[in-house]
Order: C-alpha cells, then sequence, then structure tokens
C-alpha cells in the first residue's frame, strides 16, 4: 500500500488525476486545491461544472484549515459517526479562477454557488493515508459520466474513464 500510496501522490502533485478505491465506491479524485485538476475531472465526468464536488479531508484539523467555522453539530457527528457521511459545510475558503493551485484555499470550482463544499473524512485506511500525506483534500468523485450508473467494483468501470486518467490505484 505504501508504493500505491507514493504514486498517486506523485500523480496529484503534478495535477493529474487518478482513479481509486474510496470507502463508499471507486471514485476519480485530485488535488482539491488545484483548479485546473479539478477542470479535468470535470472534462472527464463530461458534467457541468456548476454542480460541486465531494472532497475527502484526513481528519476535522484539515477541515477547519478550509473552512471559515465548523459547526459543533458537525464535530459531533463526525465524532460518533461509524458509517461514510458527507456534511456540507458553509463558508468554504477558495481561490478565485485566476489563482493556479494555492495550497491555502481550495479550488473555486469545486465549492457550490452559494459558498458550501461537502467534505468527507474517510473511514478507509488507504484514503486517509493518502489524504493525510497530501497535507490537503483530495476530490472524490464518482468513476463514472456524469448521468451514467455508479460502479461499485472496478470491472463496472468504462474503458472510457480508465483510459482518462493519469494513474489507476
Amino acid at each position: 500500500m505504501k508504493e500505491e500510496i507514493q504514486k498517486a501522490l506523485e500523480v496529484l502533485r503534478s495535477g493529474g488525476i487518478i482513479l481509486y478505491p474510496t470507502d463508499t465506491v471507486w471514485g476519480i479524485g485530485c488535488d482539491a486545491t488545484d483548479p485546473e485538476a479539478v477542470a479535468k475531472v470535470y472534462a472527464i465526468k463530461k458534467r457541468e461544472d456548476s454542480k460541486s464536488l465531494v472532497l475527502l479531508a484526513s481528519d476535522m484539523d484539515m477541515i477547519c484549515r478550509y473552512v471559515k467555522e465548523v459547526p459543533e453539530m458537525a464535530i459531533q457527528l463526525v465524532e460518533v459517526n461509524d458509517k461514510p457521511m458527507t456534511i456540507i459545510y458553509p463558508g468554504a475558503i477558495a481561490c478565485g479562477p485566476e489563482d493556479k493551485a494555492s495550497k491555502g484555499c481550495l479550488a473555486y470550482n469545486t465549492v457550490a454557488d452559494d459558498g458550501t463544499v461537502g467534505i468527507r473524512i474517510p473511514m478507509m485506511d488507504f484514503c486517509t493515508q493518502l489524504v493525510h500525506r497530501l497535507g490537503r483534500p483530495l476530490v472524490s468523485t464518482s468513476a463514472n459520466i456524469s448521468g451514467e450508473p455508479t460502479p461499485k467494483r472496478f470491472a463496472e468501470i468504462t474503458p472510457e474513464i480508465k483510459d482518462a486518467v493519469d494513474h489507476i490505484v
């Protein structure tokens, strides 16, 4: 697993896109602070960029760095949660379209028009370690063309998606 994480990190840090297993479904991911990489994800999925993306964070500390104020209820939910859960946070800290891969804020195209962002702390060891070592949130959107069935198994992912990414975990 250590070698897979290292290879995925190299791809993510260079603005690339990965196809990887998550604690829910197979996902397409990129560095959530890199607007150009995020734009590639939208293009692969053939999805309008007006629809925001779910992000993975390693822990509440990481979430707090990218959200202006974390509601106490969200902290409590994360503490007692035992299943994958995405929380929609208000006040995402995002950079504008002119900012190129600014690590201190989320890419503008990961955030909904109302300033909210959906973030999940993964329960899968691979994802947790990957996001922790990346040091910033990771885009986590299903590995399918928008509107098509969500692949739960690797065999269900279309060749079009597999051929479009830079690395398959």
